[in-house]
């Protein structure tokens, strides 16, 4: 029975069904379907299977949001017994939108599929000056930055974010990863980056790749 259920939580993360993801996630715990069950059957294979499709060319931005969305609901109901069972997440990412720049669908996006792969993320929103990025490494403690612009003319406030993460001493602490637009992998050389995704279903392969996890 308990496999009954984490293939339905699966297929209705996976159709973007938020209702009907909660309502089979709650009768499978409710049979007793263990918590991290759920989760990495559940829950995390969905989202490797909707960063397949969206790579392959089958799903596109609105089916990514969607199942996003229906993970981040049955997430929520998750985490307490998650934490109650002591099951971790895979690491902490702090993310946030450069100085200047008040795009935010992307870099939802990416915290949401960061989520949804075992990560706890914690989002700064947007038009988040360099200090604030450096503070919030000294705050949380994260093992990735991850940093996001989606204008020519704030790309260069992520050279600025990853300076101040230099001039305050904790560069070494983090992996920093880049992504937005107009932002490149040659770029992201340049202004001393870690990693570079130009997606979010990629993105997740980059994290796990730095920090050696996902394997």
């Amino acid at each position: 029975m308990s496999e009954e259920h984490v293939r339905a939580v699966f297929s209705a993360v996976l159709g973007g069904d938020l209702d009907g993801a909660r309502d089979h996630l709650r009768s499978g715990l409710q049979s007793g379907t263990p918590p991290d069950r759920l989760l990495k059957d559940g829950l995390i294979d969905a989202m490797s299977e909707v960063g397949r499709l969206f790579e392959a060319g089958e799903y596109y931005v609105p089916e990514m949001l969607v199942a996003a969305r229906a993970m981040k609901g049955c997430l929520e109901i998750l985490r307490p017994l998650l934490v109650d069972s002591d099951v971790r997440p895979l690491g902490k990412v702090v993310i946030g939108t450069v100085s200047g720049d008040l795009h935010d669908i992307g870099k939802n996006l990416v915290a949401m599929m960061l989520e949804g792969a075992g990560y706890e993320v914690v989002d700064l929103g947007t038009d988040v000056r360099p200090e604030r990025f450096a503070a919030a490494v000294r705050e949380h403690a994260p093992r990735v930055v991850g940093l996001s612009a989606l204008l020519t003319t704030t790309m260069q406030n992520m050279r600025m974010a990853i300076e101040a993460l230099d001039d305050l001493g904790m560069r070494d602490r983090v992996k920093v990863i880049v992504g937005g637009a107009p932002v490149t992998e040659a770029f992201a050389n340049e202004i001393g980056a870690d990693g570079y995704a130009p997606d979010a279903s990629r993105a997740v392969g980059v994290v796990n790749a730095l920090l050696g996890a996902g394997h």
